[in-house]
């Protein structure tokens, strides 16, 4: 059987699979942010790991969604001793995922002793994006030393949704342009041309793009200079990811709670949505002309998929979607995985 977890900084999801990638079992817990998260996510995973073997499921393989790899791990990776160290070096890249990420991985060293395990990254599908897109108008030593680059996010998310969205319209998922929305507690926009990734709103790190929950998305440089100088680089970058976004504008970091307020007119709430909506228009404009029209548009996430009011909001007036097909397709980025790991066998 095929564990797959996913392990995040507020939540843990997980499904099992058997090798003909059938969901046997799946789980998953909200808000694990308690005084000792180790700890907390430790008895989560002896939870899930005793619950299976009373019903007899042998895990025989465990695979992990891992957010950034950076140019190190650009393919599903078996985990050994030395690539977990380089692992957690990369925890900087995405505080708000890879620390957790690794964490549920050594957890898993230790409960189930010997089972190979596998890492799956979100920056995998991005790996072939094109010069043009993924380089930084920096000097060519600061990149080269510190691997400065457009890496993308949501990867395993936008291939299976974008695949999905071209079986619904029974057409050939390599000849196809999409553009697709990946809405939820991060947000990013992906333009996809016959297969490949050519472009995406998340950069280096997960931070760039769009407005979203907690984070600022794109916003000028001088800004988090300014921050680092004032407040120290580590209280910065906890500003960025965790205090901005629409939590800063209406003082809400979950979308129902944001809809709920405006439905009830609330102004904050009514302008953060405002500026949310105008910049997903704003990277699909973009990659329609980039990619030069699109076939389909999809929406996934949990907003993504989940809120048809939002998807409104977004289509509304966008005259360019006129002979755009428009999808919302339901993630399932734990069966993605593990039919990376089978592939691999």
């Amino acid at each position: 059987m095929i564990l797959v977890l996913n392990c995040g900084s507020q939540s843990i999801k997980w499904k099992v699979f058997s090798e003909k990638l059938k969901a046997l079992k799946e789980g998953k817990r909200e808000i694990l942010n308690t005084a000792d998260f180790e700890k907390d996510l430790e008895k989560e995973i002896e939870k899930i790991i005793v619950a299976l073997r009373s019903k007899n499921l042998k895990i025989s393989i465990i695979g992990h969604r891992v957010v950034h790899g950076k140019n190190i791990f650009r393919e599903p990776t078996e985990i050994t001793e030395e690539n977990l160290k380089e692992l957690d070096a990369l925890n900087y890249l995405s505080p708000l995922h890879n620390p957790f990420n690794v964490l549920g991985i050594k957890i898993c060293q230790k409960i189930l002793i010997g089972v190979p395990q596998f890492a799956v990254f979100d920056t995998e599908f991005f790996k072939d994006l094109p010069e043009v897109a993924y380089t930084y108008a920096l000097p060519k030593k600061i990149i080269k030393e510190f691997g400065f680059r457009r890496y993308g996010f949501h990867g395993i998310s936008y291939e299976y949704a974008a695949r999905k969205a071209a079986e619904k319209i029974k057409k050939p998922f390599e000849k196809l342009k999409i553009i697709t929305c990946h809405l939820g507690g991060g947000a990013s926009i992906t333009a996809i041309k016959n297969g490949k990734a050519i472009d995406t709103s998340m950069g280096y790190s997960p931070t760039e793009g769009v407005i979203m929950m907690t984070r600022s998305g794109d916003i000028d440089n001088e800004i988090i200079l300014k921050m680092s100088e004032i407040y120290g680089v580590e209280k910065a970058s906890d500003i960025i990811n965790k205090e901005s976004g629409l939590l800063a504008i209406c003082g809400e970091k979950e979308m129902l709670a944001v809809l709920d307020k405006n439905k009830n007119g609330d102004k904050k709430s009514k302008l953060a949505l405002e500026i949310f909506v105008y910049q997903i228009k704003k990277y699909i404009g973009a990659y329609y002309a980039i990619l030069g029209g699109c076939d389909i548009l999809v929406f996934t996430g949990a907003v993504g998929f989940g809120s048809v009011k939002i998807r409104n909001m977004i289509c509304k007036d966008l005259n360019i979607l006129k002979k755009t097909k428009v999808r919302a397709i339901e993630t399932n980025e734990e069966l993605a995985i593990a039919l990376k790991i089978l592939n691999l066998k």
